[in-house]
């Protein structure tokens, strides 16, 4: 394939991303849904002409990485704190930890007894982690018309889980789990990050109020990638980097007080604010329209519509969604349509699955059994998303 043809089909990709990003927002269809399935037409198409098109795996994880960054960057730059929000977060916060934890620890347990007890509960649940945690990549964009406290919702516990999901993941990677050791490990990674985050948002926050340069915003977004990488290389739950970072420079006015003005304009932040929301705004579009194209260009078809795979998919769904219920219903005693159907797995659960160490590996938990469950989840939202629910006004992350 020569170079002006790939850039014709790079092209065309992003006109079709932008209309389905259109017609999501008629339809209620998730466009993210829509790129999974032109994935796969695309692989049907390639091998009805037989055209062979490797994909490395690297290609799917920096692209995974990049846009997980570029989204939780997205949406941070959107979340405004205000009196009256602190509700809606901590029950927010408590639904992403508890259901991540118990639907992870459920799969891990229906995992074991599917295999039999030969394969340790450690490499049971690493493998079920990915598929407890809530994509804020897929979630995030479906609800953009909800409106109300039921999209606030869905964004922070989307965010949450994220983050938490990567915590987790790591916490039950260490070596000495399920030992006393390793929750001082957790502790102390934990203090490390937050250290990491305050660190890394002032130095950024710094070059972003100082710099005037025309070239900026690649800078900073350059700089934010190498510092999560950099934590990441240490085993840190870097993404909270990104959170901060995003969280601050959104909200200036209220975390820049005293001493600290002295360093740092507020006013100066704000009017850079926009500009930097444009632009993560429009990279995260880009990145995502190419990774969920290319992940569905990456599944089987034959490999997926096998009986026993299919069955195994829809159990895993069928259990988190019982565990979802569950909670909403009788814990947090609130609303359930759409929320118990918005929990849609994607670009995060690809992510950790390809971070499961090889040891911990099992032949059963594969690319297809992700692409079943994060199929079928989305399957779920969309079905969510037509359901008649209590109606509220649709209004802009930037107004949170």
């Amino acid at each position: 394939m020569g170079p002006y043809s790939i850039l014709i089909f790079l092209s065309m990709a992003v006109i079709v991303s932008y209309l389905f990003d259109i017609a999501a927002r008629a339809t209620k269809i998730p466009s993210v849904l829509m790129l999974l399935l032109t994935g796969i037409a695309l692989k049907q198409a390639a091998e009805y002409t037989g055209l062979a098109l490797p994909l490395p795996a690297v290609t799917l994880q920096l692209l995974g990485i990049v846009g997980l960054i570029m989204i939780v960057l997205e949406e941070s730059l959107h979340l405004k704190i205000l009196p009256g929000k602190g509700s809606v977060i901590r029950r927010a916060f408590a639904a992403a930890a508890v259901m991540l934890v118990g639907q992870a620890v459920a799969i891990a347990g229906l995992l074991q007894w599917y295999l039999g007890p030969g394969v340790p509960f450690q490499t049971c649940l690493l493998n079920a982690v990915p598929l407890a945690v809530v994509s804020s990549a897929v979630a995030i964009p479906s609800v953009a018309t909800l409106g109300g406290e039921k999209q606030e919702f869905i964004v922070y516990e989307s965010t949450f889980s994220d983050i938490l999901g990567i915590m987790f993941f790591n916490f039950v990677a260490q070596d000495n789990f399920a030992q006393g050791v390793s929750a001082l490990t957790f502790a102390r990674d934990l203090l490390a990050v937050l250290v990491v985050s305050v660190l890394a948002t002032a130095i950024l926050a710094f070059l972003l109020d100082r710099i005037r340069h025309h070239v900026k915003f690649i800078l900073i977004l350059a700089f934010l990638v190498l510092i999560y990488s950099l934590a990441k290389k240490l085993h840190l739950s870097s993404l909270l980097v990104v959170l901060v970072f995003g969280v601050i420079v959104r909200n200036a006015e209220l975390f820049l007080r005293g001493p600290l003005r002295r360093w740092f304009d507020p006013g100066r932040l704000q009017e850079e604010l926009h500009q930097l929301q444009s632009i993560t705004g429009e990279g995260a579009f880009l990145i995502r329209t190419f990774f969920f194209l290319l992940f569905g260009f990456s599944i089987s078809l034959a490999g997926i519509l096998n009986g026993p795979l299919l069955l195994q998919g829809v159990g895993i769904v069928a259990v988190l969604t019982l565990l979802r219920y569950l909670y909403l219903r009788y814990v947090a005693r609130t609303s359930l349509v759409p929320e118990v159907f918005i929990a849609p797995k994607g670009l995060i659960t690809v992510l950790l699955f390809y971070s499961i160490p090889p040891r911990h590996l099992i032949g059963e938990v594969s690319e297809n059994i992700l692409f079943v469950v994060i199929l079928l989840t989305g399957v779920l939202m969309l079905i969510g998303l037509q359901l008649p629910g209590k109606k509220e006004e649709p209004r802009a992350l930037a107004e949170y």
